[in-house]
């Protein structure tokens, strides 16, 4: 996610006892769904359309890895606290954005994610992650003590999602903004991979679809010395 994040132990019954989940700063919204009770099919059909018509989809999910206080909490979570978490697994709650959200509800089973880091020194992409279980609602919606509270969220008809990530490895070495907006900047010119990253195109967003051509290269420079 691109804003600290926060551990807790949770007593949520769709969460495996002991699992530690993290929390992400709230978003703004830049893209409003109809509320409602909109049917499982109708939100899946709703995600799909905004990510586009991929089989294969890629992801970028932002989080803070440094220290700051919301709401008396701390919500740091990097790539090394999930690391860190039983399984090297935890759950990706917090998002408060309309579109993120739908996003986190497209996601599938097995895709993969590079976890970036965001709201820090140097942001950028530090590892690699997959997502191990679909889309369920975000329990931190319902937790007054939680930065992400939302009294509007009823639990017959919850707002907010979240998946489960998984660790899969660090990047060889820690992949910088400021490079990746040099080969945007690049590729916007010559018509490269990265010219429509939603990294530049939709900054404000902290969970992003990639394609396969935009993960595959951000994903080979790990191999080449930073430019």
């Amino acid at each position: 996610m691109g804003s600290p994040c926060i551990l807790l132990f949770l007593a949520d019954p769709e969460m495996p006892s002991g699992k530690r989940t993290k929390a992400m700063k709230t978003e703004t919204s830049d893209k409003l769904v109809v509320e409602g009770g909109p049917s499982d099919s109708t939100k899946k059909a709703q995600a799909a359309k905004d990510c586009g018509n991929e089989s294969s989809r890629y992801w970028l999910m932002k989080s803070e890895p440094e220290s700051r206080m919301e709401k008396g909490v701390d919500v740091k979570f990097g790539i090394e606290d999930l690391k860190a978490q039983p399984k090297q697994t935890a759950c990706w709650d917090g998002v408060r954005n309309y579109q993120a959200r739908n996003f986190l509800r497209a996601m599938k089973v097995g895709e993969e994610a590079f976890f970036y880091h965001s709201n820090c020194k140097e942001p950028g992409i530090a590892g690699l992650m997959k997502i191990v279980k679909e889309a369920y609602p975000d329990h931190t919606q319902f937790e007054k003590g939680s930065p992400h509270y939302d009294p509007s969220s009823k639990k017959d008809n919850p707002k907010w999602s979240v998946v489960d990530v998984q660790f899969i490895r660090m990047t060889k070495r820690f992949i910088p903004l400021a490079e990746l907006k040099v080969h945007h900047q690049a590729h916007k010119a010559s018509g490269g991979p990265l010219e429509n990253m939603a990294l530049f195109t939709r900054q404000r967003l902290s969970v992003q679809p990639l394609t396969k051509g935009e993960f595959d290269f951000v994903l080979s420079l790990e191999d080449k010395k930073p430019s």
